[in-house]
């Protein structure tokens, strides 16, 4: 069977060769995490499959090859403020943490990721795992309404969304930093949605496409509200 530690080097080495992984940084970032570690107890056999895997609340983890994609995306770079919508179980919050706020840098030149969660059962799940796996000062996790943003810390150098939104939520929108970048899945709950990745240059806000995708519904304010059609 082998170690978690051999799965996830083999596990890597697929991504790699598929030509999904690309990045150094990020292939550094998802080597360094275990995903174990970030996956309900009875499903840890199963960290290394790279499928979205069930998670507390209804909610899931997302697949690997997905977190490597996003995170691509996004160009991470060391120093920046992350706002990661929808913290989950705090395994994408963890890889962006690797990127953006080494241990090897001194905590003066680290960024931080403000994680928002909005599913109570996630909240402490994910605080846990990041306090055991040694990222507790540079993860945040905040419980609140996402698709609010988090007024009180930005602007965002990246916003990163890991559930799938009707529309860009506009607050998302206007707490983005001048030049910064979005990634967020956009179209209907339980079907297809978009990737879609968006910059922001002064008011001007630019929106490419980056394949189809499957997440769980945003919720909150400007997600899938019951009372949303």
């Amino acid at each position: 069977m082998g170690s978690y530690e051999e799965k996830r080097a083999r596990l890597i080495d697929e991504l790699v060769q598929e030509g999904i992984l690309r990045d150094p940084e990020v292939i550094r970032a998802m080597c360094a995490v275990p995903r174990e570690e970030f996956t309900p107890e009875e499903l840890r056999e199963s960290a290394y499959f790279d499928s979205p895997l069930p998670s507390k609340g209804g909610q899931t983890i997302s697949a690997p090859h997905m977190v490597a994609m996003m995170c691509q995306h996004l160009r991470l770079s060391p120093g920046q403020k992350v706002l990661e919508v929808g913290a989950g179980t705090g395994y994408h919050a963890a890889v962006c943490a690797e990127i953006i706020a080494p241990a090897a840098l001194p905590e003066d030149q680290r960024g931080h990721v403000y994680a928002v969660e909005l599913v109570s059962p996630l909240i402490d799940f994910a605080r846990a795992n990041l306090s055991r796996c040694g990222y507790t000062g540079r993860v945040t996790i905040i419980e609140g309404d996402g698709t609010l943003g988090l007024p009180a810390e930005a602007p965002y150098d990246r916003i990163l969304v890991t559930a799938a939104a009707p529309i860009i939520p506009p607050p998302l929108k206007m707490q983005l930093k001048d030049g910064g970048r979005m990634v967020i899945p956009v179209g209907e709950a339980y079907s297809i949605q978009e990737l879609l990745v968006v910059e922001r240059a002064g008011n001007v806000f630019r929106e490419t496409a980056h394949g189809g995708c499957v997440f769980v519904p945003l919720l909150g304010q400007y997600g899938w509200n019951p009372g949303r059609a």
